[in-house]
C-alpha cells in the first residue's frame, strides 16, 4: 500500500474511532485526533463545525442508536487530499444495519479531516 493510501486509511480509522467512542472524554479526544480544530461535518440532516459541535453530533447519534457501531463497508478510495468510503451503522445485538451511507473527506497536510460531506443511503423512517 502506498504512503498516500495509508494516509487515507489512517484518517478513516480515526474517523470511526470518533464515531464509535462511547464515553464523552474518549469521544472528545478521538474527535480532536481526527479533525482539524475548524473541521466540519455536513450531511442531509446536519451541518456542524469545530470539535465541540462534531462531538455533540456524534453523541446524539450514539444516543439515538445505543448498542450500534459504525463500520466501514468496502475499501477507502482517494486522490490528492480527498478520500471516499462507505459505512453502515450495525447493531451489536442482532447485526441489523438500519443506517448506511457514503462519506467524502478532505484532509490537511497532517492527515486530519478538514471536511466531511456525508450522503445517507439508508435511513429509518422518521429520522
Amino acid at each position: 500500500m502506498s504512503e498516500t493510501a495509508h494516509r487515507y486509511e489512517d484518517a478513516v480509522t480515526r474517523y470511526f474511532e470518533a464515531w464509535n467512542a462511547e464515553e464523552p472524554a474518549a469521544r472528545a479526544k478521538a474527535v480532536a485526533a481526527a479533525w482539524t480544530e475548524d473541521g466540519g461535518y455536513a450531511d442531509p440532516l446536519a451541518d456542524v463545525s469545530g470539535h465541540e459541535e462534531i462531538a455533540g453530533l456524534i453523541a446524539a447519534a450514539r444516543e439515538r442508536f445505543p448498542g450500534f457501531e459504525f463500520r466501514l463497508t468496502g475499501g477507502v478510495d482517494g486522490h490528492h487530499d480527498t478520500a471516499r468510503f462507505s459505512w453502515e451503522l450495525v447493531s451489536a445485538a442482532d447485526g441489523s444495519a438500519p443506517v448506511a451511507g457514503s462519506d467524502v473527506i478532505t484532509l490537511d497536510g497532517q492527515g486530519r479531516i478538514r471536511t466531511v460531506l456525508g450522503f445517507l443511503d439508508r435511513v429509518p423512517a422518521g429520522a
